[in-house]
């Protein structure tokens, strides 16, 4: 989660009050606009230096709202400022307005659906809990079958204003009551009967509200998206100035003016001492010239190592020649902490695929080749080499409109372009566009085209425009193996990197193709990627907002109520006790209602995830009652970052002020920080039986600048300067883009509330003064940590701004400024370790917001937080697929948006996409409405739709994640890595494969019946299949043709790919019961009538599976599927069915292992060209995969079964027809003539 960012966009909005009786004395409350779409939420707004409340919803309200329409709540909210006869004209004008243009609800389905009743004078109301008061408290009763009780005092309160209106508007005419009473009519009659009702009935209900009013302060129960804003028990908390995140004003050098060029002033290097061995070279440089020292100081010495590592890889290694303890992680990233590759043994420049070359006219520079095709893949000629204590430029020219792919965390296209600055800087940002979020990898692939002539001589092809053309790529990739901040600079004419500190340390991979570079990566360089549990493939819900166990029990119900797959439930920093690690609120997530959650939960087979924060509460030493075991424990263990001299280091996250683990100076200098934690999450298991854990704010995020909170820890808990979503004065208003096109009229009142919460950008820009930059300048012999004279484009300004300080001191002296980009990093292995312990022989399941290069090994990784904008929606598909590169497999998104609200349009496409990436799960921000996929009943369908595939497909998804965590392949992948002769793909990002068979067309655009996409492979005869027809898709499509495919709302176009053979299994609510589920397989035959695949099994938990484990390979060909398992898992479940896509022709016959089936168990689509073969059970009562078996089917006389679109089959089948009709008309003309 991050500091909630404004963002213009037009919402809806509800008026919403507070009852007097929990506002202090002598206020006055204010009427104010706030956004719920099912059911009000109550705000009042005090004056300034007052008591804010927020009053809060109780136990017993369903999880997305009460029984009530929000229409009848807001009635009876206004009906109390009619009785205490404040606000009575403007409230009844609003109230007429609710009569005519808000519908009622009459029950939470009806909510779900977003169908109105039959108005307020409808039936079907029923008997309900008529008082809601937004949750505070509720009284049961029956009130007659047609209309509710809020109905009845609604129409009373309106002939109430009716009556005060016609009081004052006789009044104004000079009569008087005797007068008034004397001119008796049947509709004054009627007035003063519903009103005496009305103050009868208030009377009854106003002790018991008042009464619940009161008790809602202890008990504060609120439901999603509801905040209270103090502290429980100890009235407003301290919240500390705006002023204390706010940095000096500096100006990135990317943008700066008067920023020196170090290319023109710094001399660069010269080589001497130059040594070849057949693993590579070595060489001194030294400075060509006199130092420049422009953002740091010149190092005059130093060392190159150049190592032919693999035939693949190469090393180019570039560090001070002298270095001492004193300054070695200065340059020197310890192996502890990021493991360098090691060079395979026998390995020479002989048998490498790259070679090297070096010179030093006019400086030193060198020059690294593929030596199959001679292409210049990176060279610093032309350029100099800058080496300083704070700067390292270095940079290689790349060909015309060269595609870059990878340098994240990056919201951007996959395509990265040639006009971009990459900054690699840890923050706690959020999801912005361009900016620098929460990962660091540096690493990139680099794709060119090629035509190849006659002779087989290589033209590059910057920008292909025929189609039908042969051509050929080659992908290389260049990792630098450095943490600290760093800039990569995209420009037309190459490449640029600047880092403020480390060294030159790149490796080169030749490929020759993206999917070998990213095994190769995985491989020799940051490790394989953690193999997951089955379960964790499963659908994930989470919520910031979900307020005690009663909500998120109501949340899982719902779940199970609608049918819905729900494997995980999730919860964020609510159920915290003070927003602190390790400790649940007392009241809200007690340990003992929580032991019982979770035993219900576990025995249904599914699933709970908790946040942890990655800062640790610090006690407030004035209260007793305010102590914090954790924090003590970790004091004793050397656990915590320091100040320079050796204090405490107390910045300030959401619990107020914290202290930071010492992950560095665990890994450097033996402190107990791993210890503590390990121990810390064995002793939360023993009271919260959780089953994986969410990784948050390790940037390392913190919301004050410097050691904020030493010597105020007698203010702690403090509040952060901003308000949190979902309180007072932090609406969340945001819809997404289109949203005013089909709610115009909410729209455009909620648009006027934005503007009265959020000023224009006008009128705020007019009151910013023009203030100077904070530059520095290197000072000789040191370093200036806090303000590098280089300032990198950080979305935060000054690098210690809204993160801890560069001069934050690990145990041993070393300084996060040349670790900040790892804190992350280490953290999740530390909860890696954690994990183990916890469940031992398992495999850890783990979500991390920051990573860095090899983090992929402990962890998976999510989105971060983005937002409920239809952009996003794209956005997460570039951010996948950089993902997989980075060797994440494991990863998605907060599913419909975090930040701000979803529709039911932009939820409905958002989780049908999700459904086909690793990760799934739906999560949001706490103030905005519930975009649980139960909200809407459009999204309900979408969403079962599309869940239905993706259970149907986790035999397969699992199979491909165990081959990520084996060999280093994709789950996720791009078009242009699975078909790499087509340049036309190197943008593509808004399609993508999930493996090799399937391909995923999704709407990415709001108001949208239809997509465009293209059918890759078809020039070489690639055949694609509907997978909701198993018809041909690809059919007469031309090579690069963008076809536009019907995908209506709640529907996903999904395609398999000819030549693979997908196992399928039955889905369940969970994926323990999916998993006990018969098996069927999919067989999508290619051009030539062969498809192969592959099934893995195992027990989906054990992190050792040894021989416990089957292999299961699919070979078709000849119109016979092979199935051949090995290995001694057991699957019992057996086959039920068996389809073939694309048979040219009706079969004559079927065979099971050389038998014969019934006719009646198999079946043939003439239209759609397919085979089923049910009803197989009986054959497989053992398991599917217990041994091999053969599936044939015998074809007509020269027919065979390729599909139709390849030709040769529709000439066969017609030949045939024709011989048959030859025959018959021959021995029919024979008997006649007889």
């Amino acid at each position: 989660m991050m500091r909630p960012a404004k963002i213009e966009h037009a919402v809806s909005a509800r008026l919403c009050s507070c009852g007097g009786s929990q506002l202090e004395t002598g206020t006055t409350p204010e009427l104010k606009w706030t956004t719920q779409t099912y059911g009000s939420r109550l705000q009042a707004r005090l004056l300034p230096q007052e008591k804010a409340h927020t009053c809060t919803d109780a136990t017993t309200v369903p999880a997305n709202g009460s029984y009530l329409g929000r229409g009848d709540r807001v009635i009876v909210k206004l009906l109390y400022q009619f009785w205490t006869l404040k606000y009575t004209l403007p409230a009844a004008v609003l109230f007429a307005q609710l009569l005519f243009t808000n519908p009622v609800y009459a029950d939470t389905e009806d909510r779900r659906n977003n169908n109105p009743g039959s108005g307020y004078f409808g039936t079907r109301l029923g008997p309900k809990s008529f008082l809601d008061f937004d949750g505070v408290y509720q009284l049961e009763g029956s009130f007659g079958d047609n209309l509710t009780a809020s109905t009845y005092l609604g129409l009373s309160t309106f002939l109430f204003c009716l009556l005060g209106i016609f009081f004052v508007s006789q009044g104004r005419r000079g009569r008087g009551v005797k007068q008034i009473w004397g001119t008796w009519n049947p509709g004054f009659f009627v007035m003063v009967v519903f009103t005496s009702a009305s103050f009868l009935l208030l009377a009854a209900l106003v002790p018991q509200w008042t009464s619940a009013q009161h008790e809602s302060v202890t008990a504060t129960s609120s439901g999603p998206g509801v905040l209270s804003a103090t502290a429980a028990g100890d009235g407003p908390m301290f919240t500390f100035p705006a002023s204390a995140d706010i940095g000096p004003n500096v100006l990135p050098n990317i943008f700066d003016p008067q920023a020196v060029d170090a290319q023109r002033v710094c001399p660069g290097y010269k080589a001497a001492n130059v040594q070849t061995t057949k693993k590579g070279l070595t060489a001194d440089l030294s400075l060509a010239g006199p130092a420049c020292n422009v953002y740091g100081n010149d190092i005059e010495e130093l060392k190159l190592t150049v190592e032919f590592q693999a035939d693949n890889r190469l090393n180019v290694q570039i560090q001070p020649r002298y270095i001492g303890p004193h300054n070695e992680t200065w340059f020197i990233l310890p192996e502890v902490l990021v493991p360098r590759p090691q060079a395979e043994p026998d390995v020479n420049e002989a048998e490498s695929k790259l070679a090297i070359s070096w010179s030093n006219e006019p400086t030193f520079s060198f020059t690294v080749k593929r030596k199959e095709t001679g292409e210049v893949l990176f060279t610093t000629e032309g350029r100099k080499i800058v080496y300083e204590d704070q700067f390292i430029e270095f940079g290689s020219s790349l060909p015309e409109s060269y595609n870059l792919y990878g340098l994240g965390e990056v919201m951007h296209g996959f395509r990265l372009g040639n006009n971009l600055t990459r900054t690699l800087f840890a923050g706690d940002v959020g999801d912005n566009l361009d900016a620098n979020i929460y990962g660091n990898h540096p690493i990139y692939l680099d794709t060119r085209y090629f035509t190849k002539d006659e002779s087989g001589r290589l033209s590059y092809v910057s920008n292909p425009t025929d189609k039908n053309a042969k051509y050929v790529s080659y992908t290389n990739g260049v990792f630098l193996r450095n943490a600290h901040a760093q800039e990569v600079l995209l420009r037309p004419e190459g490449i640029t990197w600047r880092t403020l500190g480390g060294s030159i340390d790149l490796y080169f991979f030749e490929g020759p193709s993206a999917q070998d570079i990213i095994k190769s990566y995985q491989l020799s360089t940051v490790g394989l990627p953690a193999m997951q549990q089955y379960w964790t493939l499963g659908f994930h819900q989470c919520r910031w907002g979900y307020s005690n166990w009663t909500v998120v029990k109501d949340v899982v119900d719902n779940f199970r109520k609608f049918e819905i797959p729900l494997e995980t439930i999730w919860t964020d920093i609510d159920y915290m006790k003070g927003y602190r690690d390790f400790e649940n609120d007392p009241d809200q997530f007690s340990y003992e209602e929580g032991a019982k959650f979770l035993e219900e939960l576990h025995k249904n087979h599914q699933h709970y995830v908790p946040i942890v924060d990655s800062a640790i509460y610090v006690p407030n030493p004035d209260k007793p009652e305010d102590d914090y075991e954790p924090y003590h424990r970790g004091l004793e263990a050397d656990a915590f970052i320091m100040n320079p001299d050796g204090s405490l280091y107390i910045g300030a996250v959401w619990p107020g002020y914290t202290v930071f683990p010492d992950w560095i100076g665990a890994a450097l200098n033996g402190t107990g920080t791993v210890s503590w934690w390990i121990d810390e999450f064995v002793r939360y298991y023993k009271k919260v039986a959780f089953d994986g854990i969410w990784i948050d704010m390790n940037e390392v995020a913190s919301f004050c600048i410097g050691s904020c909170g030493t010597g105020n820890l007698t203010l702690n808990p403090v509040h952060p300067p901003w308000g949190l979503p979902g309180e007072p004065g932090a609406l969340v208003l945001d819809y997404p883009e289109g949203f005013e096109k089909t709610n115009a009229s909410e729209a455009s009142s909620a648009t006027s509330v934005h503007r009265t919460q959020y000023p224009d950008a006008t009128t705020t820009a007019s009151t910013i003064s023009t203030a100077s930059y904070l530059r520095t300048t290197p000072t000789p012999g040191s370093r200036n940590i806090n303000y590098p004279p280089y300032v990198i484009n950080n979305f935060h300004g000054d690098i210690g701004t809204h993160a801890l300080s560069p001069n934050g001191t690990h145990h041993g002296g070393t300084v996060d400024y040349d670790f900040h980009n790892l804190y992350g990093h280490q953290i999740l292995h530390a909860t890696y370790e954690a994990l183990l312990k916890v469940f031992e022989g398992k495999r850890p399941f783990i979500i991390g917001r920051s990573t860095f290069a090899g983090s992929g090994k402990w962890a998976g990784h999510w989105g971060g937080d983005n937002y409920s904008l239809w952009a996003y929606l794209y956005f997460s598909i570039p951010q996948a697929l950089s993902f997989s590169i980075f060797g994440f497999p494991m990863f998605g998104v907060d599913t419909c948006g975090f930040s701000g609200n979803a529709d039911n349009e932009l939820c409905s496409r958002w989780m049908q996409l999700s459904a086909f990436f690793p990760f799934y799960r739906n999560h949001n921000v706490r103030g905005a409405i519930s975009q649980e996929p139960y909200v809407w009943s459009s999204v309900i369908d979408a969403s079962k739709k599309a869940m239905r595939i993706r259970y149907l497909l986790l035999p397969y998804m699992y199979t491909l994640m165990t081959q990520a965590s084996l060999s280093g392949s994709t789950v996720m992948r791009a078009l242009s890595w699975e078909f790499p002769q087509e340049p036309w793909l190197a943008n593509a990002d808004r399609q993508f494969m999930l493996g090799s068979a399937v391909m995923v067309t999704p709407c990415l655009v709001q108001g949208a019946t239809t997509v465009d996409g293209v059918f890759p492979g078809v020039v070489d005869g690639t055949v694609w299949y509907d997978w909701y027809t198993y018809h041909s898709a690809s059919e007469g499509v031309q090579s690069g043709q963008n076809v536009t495919i019907d995908a209506p709302l709640g529907h996903i176009p999904v395609y398999l790919r000819g030549g693979y053979v997908i196992p399928v299994q039955e889905p369940g609510m969970t994926t323990t019961e999916s998993r006990q589920n018969e098996w069927s397989v999919i067989v999508a035959l290619d051009g030539e009538g062969k498809a192969n695949g592959t099934l893995h099994l195992d027990d989906g938990e054990s992190l050792e599976t040894g021989e416990n484990v089957k292999w299961v390979d699919f070979m078709v060909e000849k119109n016979s599927l092979q199935v051949t398992p090995q290995g001694k898992y057991l699957d019992q479940n057996s086959l039920a069915n068996v389809t073939v896509l694309g048979v040219a022709n009706a079969p004559l016959s079927v065979s099971l292992d050389g038998d014969k089936l019934e006719s009646s168990s198999w079946s043939y689509d003439s239209e759609g060209k397919f085979l089923s073969v049910t009803e197989l059970q009986d054959n497989f009562k053992e398991g599917a995969w217990t041994s091999s078996w053969t599936l044939s089917w015998e074809s007509p006389s020269g027919s065979g079964s390729s599909p139709v679109q390849g030709g040769s089959g529709r000439l066969e089948f017609s030949i045939s027809n024709l011989l048959y009709a030859a025959a018959f008309g021959t021995i029919f003309g024979r008997l006649f003539v007889v």
